[in-house]
């Protein structure tokens, strides 16, 4: 078994070594990905679908949550309320003041996800902006230097 120290250590790979392995890690970078499953049968994958693959699997890794939606998927209010974690009226209310793009489908609106999803990530990149503005405020003025005060009424 090898230390820590050692599985860190790079191996040296003699000259008479290092040309098979070159050809063997240029085969395995040409050869395509594949998915293989449980019953053995393999299918290639093309490479879009197995970078996106690797990225799903990293932010899933992560902890972070994933969806997967088609381009032109139409929500309903309820939907997009759900969505943006906002009341359906709420959201009527921003689709009246046309700050989210919709259509009617008789006498109801639909809004494609894409717009949801532009729309939560504009608002979203807002709030850190003015998260990071205030941090930075309150940094300047001290106040992360400050001790809490303990002698307050319980």
């Amino acid at each position: 078994m090898l230390s820590k120290e050692e599985a860190r250590t790079p191996l040296a790979i003699s000259e008479g070594d290092r040309k098979p392995v070159l050809e063997l890690y240029q085969r395995i970078q040409r050869s395509p990905a594949k998915l293989v499953g449980p019953d053995g049968r393999s299918q290639d994958l093309p490479v879009s679908l197995y970078e996106f693959l690797v990225k799903l699997i990293a932010h899933l890794s992560e902890g972070q949550s994933v969806a997967i939606v088609q381009d032109d998927a139409q929500f309903t209010t309820v939907e997009g309320a759900r969505m943006l974690g906002v009341s359906r009226q709420f959201l009527i209310k921003l689709l009246e003041r046309d700050q989210i793009p919709h259509h009617m489908v008789g006498t109801h609106r639909r809004i494609y996800v894409r717009d949801l999803l532009a729309y939560k990530a504009k608002q979203d990149s807002r709030r850190r902006q003015i998260l990071d503005e205030l941090t930075r405020a309150e940094a300047e003025d001290g106040l992360y230097d400050l001790e809490p005060s303990h002698d307050r009424a319980e």
